[in-house]
């Protein structure tokens, strides 16, 4: 079983997320776009030497801007799909230039990901989901019937196509790709409020 706490963070308002198993209380975090308060809080009450993973959506500066200095609390490996990994090194692509007001050059990732590769925190097993369209590397990690969509999905809405590495037809593909998933699950988005696969299916304007 997992528990998860979200915590909005940066001007952009991201959705970060520190995931925990219940089983044996190791922990990974998700998107840490911004430090603040409330995420520093988040990690000390979680345990700072609890943390297997820092895991990121994509490279935009909003999901990855306090990599380094999660990183230097949490001591954990920078996880990434390969196909996003050089973005955290080009400030055009990770858009700190053109949106983020500040050209930045992330740290490397220790982990480059492939699609369906699976890893473990503590007893759970997540799979890594190639999603591009948002960006060329998007991904969603799945585990428990949860998963973590970046800035692939949003309730009734999609993430932009329009950014270096974005594609719409990609993106098409993504999407049938999560809702041909069997069963349903619960997605925790980059950005607003969580959905479910079933209501997206119902809902998003985006879809067929």
């Amino acid at each position: 079983m997992i528990t998860t706490k979200k915590i909005v963070v940066g001007p952009m308002e991201a959705n970060c997320f520190i995931v925990r198993d219940e089983a044996t209380g190791r922990c990974a975090m998700i998107d840490p776009g911004a430090m603040n308060d409330a995420l520093r809080d988040a990690i000390e009450e979680a345990g700072v030497d609890k943390f297997d993973y820092i895991l990121l959506t994509h490279c935009h500066f909003d999901h990855v801007g306090a990599v380094s200095r999660v990183k230097e609390l949490i001591d954990a490996p920078v996880a990434i799909h390969k196909d996003d990994a050089p973005g955290l090194r080009d400030p055009y692509v990770n858009l700190s230039g053109p949106l983020g007001g500040c050209k930045t050059i992330y740290p490397e990732a220790d982990i480059r990901f492939t699609d369906g590769q699976t890893f473990h925190v503590g007893e759970t097993v997540f799979t890594v989901l190639h999603t591009p369209g948002h960006t060329a590397g998007s991904c969603c990690y799945r585990a428990e019937g949860v998963i973590f969509a970046g800035d692939t999905l949003f309730y009734e809405s999609v993430g932009r196509t329009d950014f270096p590495g974005g594609s719409l037809r990609l993106m098409r593909q993504s999407l049938n790709r999560l809702l041909g998933l069997e069963g349903d699950y619960l997605v925790y988005t980059g950005h607003y409020q969580h959905t479910t696969l079933s209501h997206e299916r119902e809902c998003n304007p985006y879809i067929g």
